[in-house]
């Protein structure tokens, strides 16, 4: 089993911003998990919300926005006041800093998608990732199926994982036609009758987001692949 630290070590540093994603490669999690968008100019954005209220000291959508409107904002206060000054960072700023730390780290690249449409985000990441050469340790994640299809059919070889909340009805059906790698989801589903019916097909599950001893156990025991955490060095030793 392997620990994803779920934007960044965002337990104990401001969310998506290259300190969290520094303190997960020096942690010893096995890989990071991010969020990415477009900014209105088409630069890839790290951010998880739609808009950059509740994470920045400004307002506003991350599509109405310029990267270097983007950037002038603080993105670290909010979280505490030791980490004024952080700011949204582009996903090439990422992968440099974590790779400049650990290049062997897993990057679990979420595509934020599902709410508001960002036409060329897979054709661009999946640019970004042949230029660095890091293809072959990313894995490309959303709640949007389509989203997925259209990585599938641009990259047939890159690593997908569709994500999900709860217990679906019909989640055999709907990931059959995508072609995933993996299933992203609660420890609800991981812990019930068709978590591992999945899990014995083949298709494992990555499990977020887990920030508690107790829940750890509970996924651990059923056998998923990777835990997502907001703090990965509570249980590395535990693994």
């Amino acid at each position: 089993m392997k620990l994803f630290a779920h934007r960044g070590v965002s337990g104990e540093a401001p969310e998506n911003t290259l300190t969290a994603f520094k303190a997960a490669a020096e942690s010893g999690a096995h890989g990071i998990e991010l969020d990415v968008q477009l900014s209105k100019d088409g630069q890839i954005v790290v951010i998880h919300d739609e808009t950059i209220d509740r994470t920045t000291n400004g307002t506003g959508y991350v599509k109405d926005l310029t990267w270097e409107q983007l950037r002038t904002y603080d993105a670290g206060n909010w979280f505490h006041p030791s980490f004024k000054g952080e700011s949204i960072p582009s996903l090439e700023e990422v992968l440099d800093v974590v790779t400049t730390h650990r290049d062997s780290i897993i990057i679990n690249i979420e595509l934020k998608n599902d709410q508001i449409d960002y036409p060329q985000l897979e054709d661009k990441v999946l640019e970004l990732l042949k230029e660095k050469g890091m293809k072959e340790q990313t894995i490309i994640s959303s709640f949007n199926a389509e989203s997925l299809k259209r990585v599938r059919e641009l990259d047939p070889d890159i690593e997908t994982g569709f994500l999900f909340e709860g217990i679906p009805a019909n989640i055999l059906d709907r990931i059959k036609p995508l072609q995933v790698n993996a299933i992203h989801c609660e420890a609800v589903f991981a812990q019930s009758p068709t978590g591992r019916i999945v899990m014995e097909m083949g298709i494992p599950l990555r499990v977020y987001t887990i920030n508690t001893m107790e829940e750890f156990q509970l996924v651990k025991k059923a056998g998923v692949e990777v835990v997502m955490t907001d703090y990965p060095g509570l249980f590395l030793d535990h693994l």
